[in-house]
């Protein structure tokens, strides 16, 4: 099986035994990302929409890295402790990505991490693959 492994310093380093990403057949799939800054590993200050945007930022590197973008993004899963968050999800959203618009879910779940109000995942196609 021929997979790639991505790792940029753009975005946080993995606090386990997984990759950012992996590469396989021209898709890309992104790990699970926090709001959390790339070079200390703090989670950002403020709500859900600065948490949404680095969270978003951060992924948006590591598709930069794997040769992807948001044009070429597939779907993402957006995970949130509430769902009353929802509208100021999809505000910051779309703001960020613009005129991508994949395929996406939003799923409410308990607490993920003390203060932590979104993880996401991406699934994108490669340029030019």
């Amino acid at each position: 099986m021929n997979v790639r492994y991505i790792s940029t310093s753009d975005a946080p380093a993995p606090a386990g035994h997984y990759a950012q990403a992996t590469v396989h057949q021209g898709v890309v799939y992104v790990s699970g990302m926090l709001p959390l800054d790339p070079v200390t590993r703090a989670l950002v200050p403020g709500g859900i929409e600065a948490q949404l945007e680095r969270t978003l930022r951060n992924i948006e590197a590591v598709l930069h890295a794997a040769g992807s973008d948001w044009a070429h993004a597939l779907r993402l899963t957006v995970y949130v402790p509430d769902i009353t968050l929802w509208g100021q999800v999809n505000t910051t959203y779309a703001r960020i990505l613009g005129s991508a618009t994949p395929a996406r879910a939003v799923i409410p779940t308990r607490e993920l991490k003390p203060g932590v109000l979104c993880e996401i995942d991406c699934i994108a196609a490669v340029r030019d693959a």
